[in-house]
């Protein structure tokens, strides 16, 4: 859980619904991250693992700084990310970095580059739903990319409960700070606050698609191999502050 007091009003950049969360996650070596963890942080191990999670999902009811704006209400997304910590006065603050994020409008890319300097692209996308009358869950994004269609998917049997204390699936959804390198090589951390979300584990993954031209050959090589767990979360109402540079 989030023990922290709620994000002041006058400290809210974003409100939305972030629903339907597909996550993959990959094993990886500290060697390939290094160069992505921004000045005051320090990668963020579970259990001696490092992880970079590949994550699909929808953006609902978005409201930058108070107001909607047409048409980029309701869009998808798909990130890569990984997992940080920066200590602060005895407390620890467990984080996410992105590497690259994918969404379908040119405005809500621009947008986030400006005010956070991540790394957003906008490409066609699409996402489909389906449950089944067996209790099999089945949620899917996709990104066109130099003329090709990539996807990733779960399929997930039965109902979400909350994640076990300590999981690896509490590890995954529970980082409530975020954390942007800058260009002059400072860093710009933002909080995002959401209860602790449900999720659907022992998913069946799929995923089609080439990665190396968007992640680069270290990145790549690891998503080429099978996710070493994938599991779906059901996600909430979300609430991202104002960033502020460290």
């Amino acid at each position: 859980m989030n023990p922290r007091a709620p994000i002041s009003p006058k400290d809210v950049f974003l409100r939305a619904e972030w629903r339907n969360l597909v996550m993959l996650n990959y094993e990886v070596d500290a060697s390939i991250l290094t160069k992505f963890v921004p000045r005051g942080t320090e990668l963020d191990y579970w259990n001696g693992k490092l992880f970079i999670s590949l994550v699909g999902f929808r953006f609902l009811n978005t409201k930058v700084f108070g107001f909607p704006f047409p048409f980029h209400c309701n869009f998808e997304e798909v990130n890569l990310r990984f997992y940080v910590r920066r200590r602060v006065e005895g407390e620890v603050r467990r984080g996410v970095v992105f590497i690259r994020e994918i969404v379908p409008r040119w405005a809500i890319a621009t947008v986030a580059r400006t005010f956070y300097n991540e790394n957003y692209a906008a490409m066609p996308m699409s996402h489909k739903i389906q449950s089944k009358s067996d209790g099999v869950t089945t949620v899917e994004y996709a990104w066109k990319f130099n003329s090709y269609w990539n996807r990733i998917g779960l399929m997930a049997p039965g109902s979400s409960v909350l994640p076990t204390l300590g999981s690896e699936e509490q590890f995954i959804t529970e980082h409530y700070w975020g954390y942007a390198a800058q260009k002059n090589g400072s860093c710009v951390e933002y909080r995002v606050e959401h209860p602790a979300w449900k999720v659907w584990g022992n998913g069946s993954a799929f995923v089609e698609g080439d990665p190396s031209q968007l992640y680069g050959a270290g990145l790549s090589a690891a998503l080429k191999n099978p996710p070493a767990s994938a599991f779906l979360a059901d996600g909430s109402y979300v609430t991202v502050s104002r960033g502020r540079r460290l």
